[in-house]
């Protein structure tokens, strides 16, 4: 009996432990294969199929929000299984939330549904000069100087941060590296005190200069206030707004995106394309041409999911291409799509395969693994190279997303992100 009971107990066990694990695997399945939002348009019928490996339960918290599998009933909860298709129809504009449920019992995943309006944007692919100035001055670092005694010292060290932005200096707004200079050079070895941003913190440090054997007073830091770069345009809306580049603009030195304050577009003319290979990803080389006369646009924002901003008429005169209609998430599909690039002089469409398509929100600007397959562009460029992220990517004609990224041992692969993670912004 005893035997018994403890051969039952083992069973139990192994039952629970089978069940925890199917949750786990689940719920891992669900975050990569299914996203989290979905967009459809205003009472247009949206057919979708999550592939699923078991049966699970759809349910609409809204009557805005009708779900269908297959039969003329509309219904407010659906159950599906595998590789069955469903569909989404939206009543009335706005966000509204389903929720899946494995077994009907356990919810997995909470998806919202965003009901819009059809959406157009003329996709670029045309390279543009960028220029950024921070919100305050940057810290790079901080390093050691010697003093007029021949000692070495490092009066920043353990005060001030990389990734620091220093506000003011004794009361004074700072906008440049050069103003702070001037400000610490009429200091003298005078105590200075730093309002400086953290993260999303405000505080104030003090530091006395040290005064150094040129006779200069300093205070041991590398800083920056601005950056440039050559990156390509992905958008441009029907009111003159623009998406560019699909990732955010980080400092070189501390990998940190750069918190701006403004920038410009500029002209740009590319003048050699180093091509990518193994171990090394390529990169155009251009002139950016600065001045009122080339200007083509103010950047607003720099994040994560690109730059983004607003274009002049120069700019929208010199755009060539039609609206196209926007492709949200679920439309994207492995196979054949297409890049957009101006990375020859002339914009031209090249052909790639979408690889791999990850729905998780971890990495919103690595949703999508592309390839280049056209032999035009892979012998012009050997594939993907620095100053293309940013380029359109069409599918089934449907503008679906922006390249991002290359990867370093394989020029001719990368990443993508979805247009509709950088249409929020």
């Amino acid at each position: 009996m005893v035997k018994k009971r403890g051969y039952r107990r083992g069973l139990m066990w192994v039952f629970w432990i089978g069940v925890l694990f199917t949750i786990g695997f689940m719920y891992y399945y669900m975050e990569r294969v299914i996203p989290d939002r979905l967009s459809i348009v205003l009472e247009q019928e949206e057919t979708l199929n999550f592939s699923l490996p078991v049966r699970v339960t759809l349910q609409s918290e809204s009557e805005e929000v009708v779900l269908g599998n297959g039969s003329d009933i509309p219904a407010d909860q659906i159950t599906i299984s595998q590789n069955q298709a469903f569909s989404l129809y939206g009543k009335s504009q706005g966000s509204y939330q389903i929720g899946l449920d494995l077994f009907g019992i356990f919810r997995l995943k909470e998806i919202q549904v965003d009901v819009v309006d059809t959406t157009y944007a003329i996709p670029c692919g045309a390279p543009v000069g960028i220029y950024l100035k921070s919100d305050g001055v940057m810290v790079i670092g901080t390093g050691e100087l010697v003093g007029q005694d021949g000692m070495p010292v490092e009066p920043a060290a353990g005060i001030l941060k990389s990734g620091d932005y220093i506000e003011t200096i004794n009361g004074q707004p700072l906008e440049t590296k050069e103003e702070l200079a001037q400000a610490v050079g009429a200091l003298g070895n005078e105590e200075a005190v730093l309002t400086i941003r953290r993260g999303d913190s405000q505080m104030e440090v003090s530091i006395r200069p040290t005064i150094t054997q040129d006779g200069e007073s300093k205070l041991g830091v590398w800083v920056r206030s601005d950056t440039q770069g050559i990156g390509t345009m992905t958008y441009l809306d029907l009111n003159g707004r623009f998406g560019a580049l699909g990732h955010g603009i980080s400092d070189s030195d501390t990998g940190e995106i750069v918190e701006i304050s403004e920038g410009n577009l500029y002209d740009t003319e590319i003048v050699g394309i180093e091509r990518g290979s193994t171990g090394n990803p390529g990169v155009m080389s251009g002139v950016i041409y600065y001045g009122p006369g080339s200007l083509l646009g103010e950047i607003s924002a720099n994040t994560g999911e690109g730059i983004f901003g607003s274009v002049n008429e120069r700019f929208t005169k010199n755009t060539s291409g039609e609206p196209m209609q926007i492709g949200f998430r679920q439309e994207v599909e492995k196979g054949k799509a297409y890049l957009r690039s101006g990375v020859s002089g002339e914009i031209k469409d090249y052909e790639i395969e979408i690889l791999k398509i990850d729905y998780s929100t971890s990495h919103t600007n690595k949703s999508l693994v592309i390839q280049v397959t056209d032999p035009e562009l892979l012998d012009l460029t050997g594939g993907i190279v620095q100053g293309m992220s940013g380029s359109p990517i069409i599918q089934n004609g449907k503008l679906v997303g922006a390249v991002t990224h290359v990867f370093v041992q394989d020029s001719t692969r990368g990443y993508g992100i979805f247009i509709e993670n950088m249409l929020q912004h």
